[in-house]
């Protein structure tokens, strides 16, 4: 068993879903809340049931972080394994979740270590920073050394999306109600990025050709990437991500771009029916 337990929540994504079984990793449920329904993350409701069940609602639903006394009482049995713990999850400027595991965190005290890291991202850029810590983990490393590792991985990620649906912006108050009003009447799709952990707008483009060459010309400023991934919400590929994968492998032969589906977390913030892509930009030491 690892010294080191790493912690994490459900906005997560893991290209392999094995992977937190596999690596011992443990998933705290976001809440998720369709009008006055509530629903746990991946136990009480499927990425595929959110997804279904989100045109049935006139008003988008919202993401409500594990409360602090659920992180209190799996840190506390942690620790009485006589284990160091290492919690990793979403973004502070998208969730409550790292205010609400610092709160329990800050209740342990003596010789008992527990670090809680703001990962500045979400879904696959989340899952990446978990699959690194963990398998350090694995292989013995000291808590210390994990914390230096997560930490370096977060500068190098990057991502951006374009939107179809204004009024989960709105929502989340990075939108204006005219500009989501105005933005949805002359069919213009906002495309952003996640700055210092934020999701901000960057521009806008009017057509979802022009989306895809944003995302494109996204891809074409790294001379280095150790990581990528493509994120759709619907199981099969839909016309866009086609046209993207086809004109991404056009200009970068050899490179492999899976394309993976984004959950329930990051549908909440940009809403269902977007294209973005992940990148982290390492040293090419990482895998």
């Amino acid at each position: 068993m690892s010294r080191v337990h790493i912690i994490t929540d459900s906005t997560a994504h893991f290209p392999d879903p094995s992977l937190p079984e596999r690596l011992g990793v443990t998933i705290l449920p976001q809440t998720l809340q369709f009008a006055k329904q509530t629903y746990r993350e991946g136990v009480d409701i499927s990425s595929e049931e959110f997804f279904r069940r989100l045109p049935h609602y006139s008003t988008p639903p919202t993401l409500h972080a594990p409360a602090a006394d659920t992180f209190r009482d799996l840190y506390a049995n942690t620790l009485r394994q006589n284990r160091q713990i290492l919690s990793i999850h979403i973004s502070s400027k998208m969730s409550e979740t790292v205010a609400h595991a610092r709160q329990a965190a800050d209740e342990f005290l003596g010789g008992n270590k527990i670090v809680v890291i703001d990962s500045l991202t979400t879904s696959i850029g989340l899952g990446w920073l978990v699959e690194a810590a963990a398998e350090a983990a694995a292989n013995g490393a000291a808590l210390d050394e994990i914390v230096r590792i997560v930490r370096g991985m977060i500068t190098h990620m990057y991502a951006v999306f374009f939107v179809d649906q204004l009024d989960y912006l709105e929502r989340n108050g990075r939108l204006s109600k005219s500009q989501a009003v105005l933005g949805t009447m002359l069919g213009i799709k906002p495309f952003l990025t996640i700055e210092d952990g934020e999701i901000i707008p960057m521009e806008k483009v009017r057509t979802r050709d022009k989306a895809i060459d944003k995302l494109l010309e996204f891809v074409s400023e790294f001379s280095l990437i150790d990581r990528v991934a493509l994120m759709q919400s619907g199981q099969q590929p839909t016309e866009d991500t086609r046209m993207l994968l086809e004109r991404l492998e056009q200009a970068f032969p050899g490179q492999y771009f899976p394309v993976l589906n984004y959950g329930p977390g990051l549908a909440c913030q940009i809403g269902p029916n977007s294209l973005g892509i992940f990148i982290y930009e390492g040293s090419g030491k990482e895998s």
